[in-house]
């Protein structure tokens, strides 16, 4: 319940100082800030209508105040929208800072709660590191998570030999320069009948009812339960490519232009390559790796792997092909896979032109 009640006044401080700054901005071409807003909250805090803002600790409520400024100061440099108002079904959150939580190595006890958090904990906080700040989340599917931030060191891996090139693809979801390929999990196919079925059920509903508070979890479960596994396949594959390479090549692609393509889009979207590439940067930023991103112009399949030719066409039909010039027999994917880790160590090592993409 005080969890309940710490989301549900973060979110209204939120809404309501939203309303407000976009009132004074439209009605009197006055900008507020964080410093009005609080004081605001302050005014707001001492009414009898909203006396049950103090029933919750006060530093949730400022921090979403700060979440806005945000908003705001992102907004008007052009790196995001308009803020929205937040929604009663979607995200909740509350931001607690180091006065607001008591943080013994074991237990987390947040402020206006006597016992501390049941958490079954997914890893460990490092010894030495202090604990500057505590987010507690509640997200569509009705489950709760505990994120703790604190300062630690990522150490680089040791250096290994292997360099692999990656292609990517939708009935293969990588292709290694190897030889090996991995299949693509398909985590929204596999469940998309079931998933259509439970929307079905929903759309049923009466309004406003428990059937259809009901209804509509079991679609943010199936929802998160999907998300969960294909998250959990990137993170596996892309920390593997990185344990195992010192020098990962991989071709970049234009997603959103792909998706276009009505007859792809939703394998293409199911796939997550963009969010594949984004964990590949950063994993490979913090252990020492090298990731070279070669243009998705790069002819990778259609040229020959063993003597250099390139072929005039080569449809998406073709799975498997035959060099003109030497004979050799390709696969498609792999050979392009071959390609497309040469041309990458061609940029690391002579800064040939292959129009590689800057990380």
């Amino acid at each position: 319940m005080v969890l309940a009640r710490t989301f549900g006044c973060a979110r209204f401080a939120y809404n309501h100082m939203l309303q407000f700054r976009t009132d004074a901005w439209y009605q009197r071409q006055e900008r507020i800030g964080y410093h009005e807003t609080s004081a605001a909250l302050t005014a707001l805090k001492k009414t009898p209508e909203y006396a049950w803002l103090n029933e919750v600790s006060s530093v949730p409520v400022q921090q979403a105040l700060r979440h806005l400024q945000t908003a705001f100061a992102n907004f008007f440099a052009k790196r995001a929208k308009y803020p929205n108002f937040r929604c009663k079904d979607g995200m909740q959150s509350a931001e607690y800072t180091t006065s607001a939580f008591k943080w013994d190595g074991k237990a987390l006890t947040l402020a206006k709660m006597r016992e501390p958090l049941a958490i079954r904990w997914s890893r460990t906080i490092p010894k030495g590191c202090k604990v500057t700040t505590c987010i507690v989340s509640k997200d569509a599917a009705g489950r709760y998570h505990v994120s703790m931030l604190c300062k630690d060191v990522v150490c680089p891996k040791s250096e290994v030999d292997a360099k692999v090139g990656v292609d990517l693809g939708l009935t293969h979801f990588a292709i290694l320069s190897t030889g090996e390929k991995i299949g693509a999990p398909n985590a929204f196919r596999k469940s998309e009948k079931k998933l259509a079925k439970l929307q079905r059920r929903l759309a049923k509903k009466q309004k406003g009812s428990a059937n259809r508070n009901k209804a509509k979890l079991k679609v943010a479960r199936m929802h998160a339960k999907i998300v969960d596994a294909r998250r959990d396949f990137l993170h596996k594959l892309s920390t593997r490519l990185i344990n195992e390479n010192q020098v990962i090549v991989i071709e970049s692609l234009a997603v959103k232009n792909m998706q276009k393509n009505s007859r792809l889009a939703k394998s293409i979207s199911d796939a997550s390559w963009s969010e594949f590439l984004r964990q590949l940067k950063y994993k490979a930023q913090w252990y020492g790796r090298t990731l070279v991103r070669i243009d998705r112009w790069y002819p990778s399949s259609k040229l020959c792997s063993d003597c250099g030719h390139t072929a005039a066409k080569m449809p998406l039909s073709v799975r498997s092909w035959t060099c003109p010039e030497c004979g050799s027999i390709h696969d498609r994917d792999i050979n392009a896979a071959r390609n497309v880790l040469a041309a990458g160590l061609a940029v690391s090592a002579h800064g040939e032109s292959v129009n590689p993409m800057s990380l």
